[in-house]
């Protein structure tokens, strides 16, 4: 790594959220018998279902030598350590020591819990441990609408979470990165409406055409004005929403969760509805969103491996960088626990498309 200048501390775009909810896993990915482990914030997690099948989160630690308790196996709701068979229940503590002849329980003998819940297929863990959140996890939205078709993508990115959630939601890269795919045509003026509330930010388009690529003309065949909003909501929440008339409405929200400091895993829902067939829309978007999601990937990988050989980041922002020095203080607010304002920022800004 090249240093940076005497006396100077690398800067690093790094915010820890932790007094919220993350994605661990799809419900699909939690058996009844088998603990799975995940990594938040750094933190070992094993997540498991107790006897009455509730997803259920403890610190990946057995209280007794340390062994990952996701190396061991799962019986009648208890997590079995597989070194000496500790058994701890849904809330991390030991019930059963097998070779002790006595009471199992002790406040030594316990491994810390983070609230779990499960929801819209995914298992959401609050990364405050033994704490009870006043809030619950982001419902995603029109889920539970028919009209709606669902499809769901899952990839880790090699970036901060500030990175991955700026990039999801910057519109000037995708005419040169996703050219063809998404955006690259000829450019036209579009006014963005940028605004900062407690806990989100937005940018909504004003005046923009169909964007230009295959994923447009799926959305929109006979062309028109779209609406268009992206928006990040605390502490990982992407959202991008195209709606054309009542017929075409495409939501993609991104629930993102910052595996380490510079690995974030993204859980990428769209839901969608539009005047060809559901199907249809499915076979053909499906694979043109991974390729999309595989760009990006790689080049926040490039971006991570510049940044860090480097030292830090310096970084030159515009007008057009919308939303990310938003985020960044969004980020940084909640990390420190400052009281939300309930003032609203909003600028308009011009730009190309």
């Amino acid at each position: 790594m090249e240093s940076t200048a005497a006396g100077t501390k690398p800067r690093f775009s790094l915010a820890r959220v932790r007094n919220h909810w993350y994605v661990a896993a799809t419900s699909a990915e939690l058996k009844s018998n088998k603990p799975i482990p995940r990594v938040i914030f750094d933190t070992p997690l094993v997540l498991f279902r107790d006897e009455s099948g509730t997803a259920t989160a403890l610190l990946d630690r057995c209280a007794h030598r340390n062994v990952p308790l996701s190396l061991g196996r799962v019986r009648e709701g208890r997590l079995i350590c597989g070194y000496h068979g500790w058994a701890y229940d849904g809330a991390g503590v030991c019930r059963d020591v097998p070779a002790l002849s006595g009471d199992a329980t002790g406040r030594a003998r316990r491994v810390k819990r983070f609230p779990a819940r499960e929801r819209d297929g995914f298992i959401w863990v609050f990364m405050a441990p033994d704490d009870e959140p006043a809030v619950e996890p982001f419902e995603l939205p029109h889920l539970a609408d028919r009209r709606y078709t669902t499809v769901r993508h899952a990839v880790t990115v090699p970036a901060t979470l500030h990175a991955t959630l700026e990039n999801i939601l910057d519109v000037p890269h995708t005419a040169f990165l996703h050219r063809g795919l998404f955006r690259g045509g000829r450019r036209h003026p579009v006014t963005a409406v940028v605004r900062r509330t407690a806990d989100r930010a937005e940018a909504e388009y004003v005046g923009e055409p169909r964007p230009a690529g295959l994923v447009g003309t799926l959305l929109s065949p006979t062309g028109g004005e779209i609406e268009h909003f992206d928006r990040f909501i605390l502490p990982s929440i992407a959202q991008v929403e195209y709606r054309l008339g009542e017929r075409n409405h495409v939501v993609v929200t991104s629930a993102l969760t910052p595996i380490g400091d510079f690995e974030t895993r993204m859980y990428a829902v769209a839901t969608f509805r539009t005047v060809l067939p559901d199907r249809l829309m499915k076979a053909i978007l499906t694979p043109v969103g991974i390729a999309i999601l595989e760009q990006d990937r790689r080049m926040l990988r490039r971006q991570t491996e510049s940044v860090r050989r480097f030292g830090g980041e310096q970084y030159v922002s515009t007008d057009v960088d919308l939303l990310g020095p938003h985020i960044w203080r969004l980020l940084r607010q909640a990390e420190r626990g400052d009281p939300p304002t309930e003032d609203v920022f909003e600028r308009r800004v011009s730009l190309l498309t």
